[in-house]
C-alpha cells in the first residue's frame, strides 16, 4: 500500500508517522512504533568499538559507556562550522541527523514492506535557508531523495487543521525536553501554512530543566532525613545517583495525579519522599510564566494583538504539564488547545504535509521525480516574507532544480548503505519529556 512518512527529529526524542493511500484519500496519520517499548527513540547515536551504530540506547548514560562515542543534540548544531567528534571521527551534525532519519526510514520500511512515496523531515522554525539546505543536502547524499524539509510550526498547524482548525492565523507554543519556541503561522493558498514569526528562548528551557528542579527538591528532603555520616557514605551516594531518573518518572505521573512518591533505595532500607503537584508547580511556575510572556511577544512581533489570533496550539512533551495549559489559558482565554498526544503532533503533521505535497504535484500535472534532488525549500513558505537575519526563500519555479552541492571537507562517520542498514540496531527508548 502506498504511504507517506513524516519524521520529527527533536532535541530529546525522534518520532515518525505514516499516512496510507486508500483509494483516492489518505488515512489519518498513524504514529509509528520505532521501539518495542515506545513510539519514540532518543535522538542519540552511539558508535560501538566494532563500528556498529546504536540508535536510542538508554545504556549510553551508564558510567561504563565511553561518552566520546556518543552523539546527541546534533540538530541544534546544524549550521555550526565546528564538527562533532564521535569515536575519533569529525562528523557534520547534519550527517548525523541524516543517519538517524535513514534509520527511521529503514524501520518503517521493515514494517510497511515498501518505500514511502514522499518523506517530510521537520526542522526548527527559526532556521533560514542555509541550515535547511545543509540538512536537505545531507538527506539527499545518504539516499533520501524524495524528501522535503518543513518547519515544525508548519507541520504542527497541519495537524491542528486536520483536527478541525479552520482559522487563518495560529500561535504555536512548543515546549519539549530540551527546547522551547513560540511561533505564529498563517494559512496560505492553495494549501499549507507559512511562518510569520518564530522565536526560541535565549536560554534552553524544557522538561530536562523541570526534572532537575524536582531532583534538587527531593534531594534536599532526603538530605534532611540523613545524618551527616550517612550523607558521605559511598553506598548512599550511589543510591542517590539514580534520583534524577526517578524524579523524571515522578514528573510524568504528576501530569495525571495530584501527588506521587519518589523512592530511593538506601543501604538502611527504602526511603520514600512524597511530592505533590502543587509543590512541583511552585518549582516550575517562574520559568513557565516567562514562556507565556514570550508567546505574547512573538504574537505582537507580527503586528498582531493576541485577540486577533484564531487559536494557540500547545505542542511538545512538556506541554502535558497541567500548569502550562493553566497559565496559557489565563493569558489567552478561549484560544488555547492541547492535543491528546502533544508529543506526536509535529510528526503527524509532517505526514499530512507529505500528503499535500503529492496532491499539489498531481494537480499541477507535475508528478514528483524521485530520481533527482528537489530544492531544499518549504512548499508552504515559497511566498513567505523573510524572517529577520534569514535569506529569502527560493521561488516556486525552482522546485524541481537541484541546488549546487557544497564541497565536503570533513569525513563523516562510515554510514550504512542506503536502503540497507544491517548494523543499525535499535536500543531501548526513553519516555522522558
Amino acid at each position: 500500500m502506498a504511504y507517506v512518512l513524516g519524521i520529527d527529529i527533536g532535541g530529546t526524542c525522534t518520532r515518525a508517522a505514516v499516512s496510507r493511500l486508500t483509494g483516492p484519500t489518505w488515512t489519518r496519520p498513524e504514529i509509528v512504533r520505532l521501539d518495542a517499548q515506545s513510539p519514540a527513540v532518543p535522538s542519540v547515536l552511539h558508535v560501538s568499538p566494532n563500528g556498529a551504530l546504536t540508535v536510542g540506547d538508554s545504556t549510553m548514560d551508564e558510567p561504563s559507556v565511553d561518552g566520546s562515542r556518543t552523539a546527541r543534540g546534533f540538530i541544534r548544531r546544524i549550521g555550526d562550522d565546528v564538527p562533532l567528534v564521535v569515536a575519533g571521527e569529525a562528523c557534520k551534525p547534519q550527517t548525523l541527523a541524516a543517519v538517524l532519519a535513514m534509520w527511521v526510514v529503514e524501520r518503517v520500511l521493515a514494517q510497511e514492506g515498501a518505500h514511502p512515496e514522499h518523506i517530510v523531515v521537520t526542522h526548527p522554525g527559526t532556521w533560514g535557508q542555509y541550515r535547511k539546505h545543509l540538512l536537505h543536502e545531507a538527506l539527499w547524499e545518504i539516499g533520501l531523495t524524495n524528501v522535503t524539509v518543513l518547519a515544525k510550526p508548519v507541520t504542527a498547524a497541519e495537524s491542528h487543521s486536520f483536527h478541525g482548525f479552520t482559522g487563518r492565523t495560529l500561535g504555536v507554543y512548543a515546549l519539549g525536553g530540551t527546547s522551547f519556541a513560540t511561533s505564529v503561522v498563517r494559512r496560505t493558498q492553495p494549501a499549507g501554512f507559512e511562518v510569520l514569526s518564530c522565536r526560541e528562548g535565549v536560554e534552553p528551557l524544557g522538561g530536562v530543566d523541570f526534572d532537575e528542579a524536582l531532583t534538587a527538591h527531593v534531594q534536599a528532603s532526603i538530605t534532611r532525613e540523613l545524618a551527616a555520616e550517612q550523607r558521605s557514605d559511598p553506598q548512599v551516594r550511589r543510591a542517590l545517583s539514580g534520583l534524577h531518573e526517578e524524579c523524571a518518572r515522578a514528573k510524568q505521573r504528576l501530569t495525571a495525579d495530584a501527588e506521587t512518591e519518589v523512592s530511593v533505595y538506601l543501604p538502611q532500607g527504602p526511603l520514600r519522599v512524597r511530592v505533590t503537584r502543587a509543590e512541583f508547580d511552585q518549582l516550575v511556575r517562574p520559568a513557565l510564566q516567562l514562556s507565556v510572556d514570550a508567546m505574547e511577544r512573538t504574537i505582537r512581533s507580527c503586528g498582531l494583538q493576541p485577540a486577533q489570533l484564531d487559536g494557540i496550539l500547545l505542542v511538545g512533551g512538556s506541554a502535558r504539564i497541567p500548569l502550562v495549559a493553566e497559565l496559557m489559558t489565563a493569558r489567552f482565554p478561549g484560544q488555547v488547545t492541547v492535543d491528546a498526544d502533544p508529543q506526536a503532533t509535529v510528526a503527524a503533521g509532517a505526514a499530512l504535509a507529505a500528503c499535500q505535497i503529492l496532491a499539489l504535484a498531481t494537480r499541477r500535472r507535475q508528478p514528483p521525480e524521485w530520481t533527482r534532488q528537489p530544492a531544499p525549500i518549504e512548499y508552504s513558505n515559497s511566498r513567505a516574507p523573510a524572517l529577520p537575519q534569514q535569506s529569502p526563500d527560493r521561488g516556486e519555479d525552482e522546485l524541481t532544480e537541484p541546488p549546487p552541492r557544497p564541497p565536503v571537507n570533513i569525513t563523516p562517520l562510515e554510514l550504512p548503505r542506503p536502503r540497507s542498514a544491517p548494523r543499525l540496531v535499535p536500543g531501548r527508548s526513553s519516555k522522558a519529556f
